[in-house]
């Protein structure tokens, strides 16, 4: 093992609605996301997991599968939207809007 092969700490964490799930690794400091990820167990655990669909990130911020992680980092796997917040945004607008009209 050469100074580069120096092993890191990170966390690779999945949120459910009810449940968060934090599994702890120990790996490479050249290990990618997306081993990490397979690494993990977290794919066997949820196989509705898709990294094809499935944006993940460090910290809040997206990364690539291919990039890779320092020391102490948390990679979190995050689930699609349900629904799209402009859209609703937009469709809580429109009733405020017939409601005021309503009411004149």
């Amino acid at each position: 093992m050469n100074s580069d092969d120096k092993l890191i700490h990170v966390e690779v964490v999945y949120a459910l609605p009810v449940a968060q799930r934090v599994i702890k690794l120990a790996i490479t400091s050249d290990t990618k996301v997306q081993a990490i990820i397979e690494q993990s167990g977290v794919l066997e655990m949820y196989p509705d997991i898709d990294l094809k669909k499935n944006k993940v990130g460090v910290y809040s911020r997206n990364v690539k599968l291919d990039a890779t992680v320092r020391d102490g980092d948390r990679i979190e796997i995050y689930r699609p939207l349900l629904a799209d917040p402009k859209e609703i945004r937009r469709k809580r607008a429109e009733q405020a809007k017939k409601a005021a009209e309503a009411n004149k």
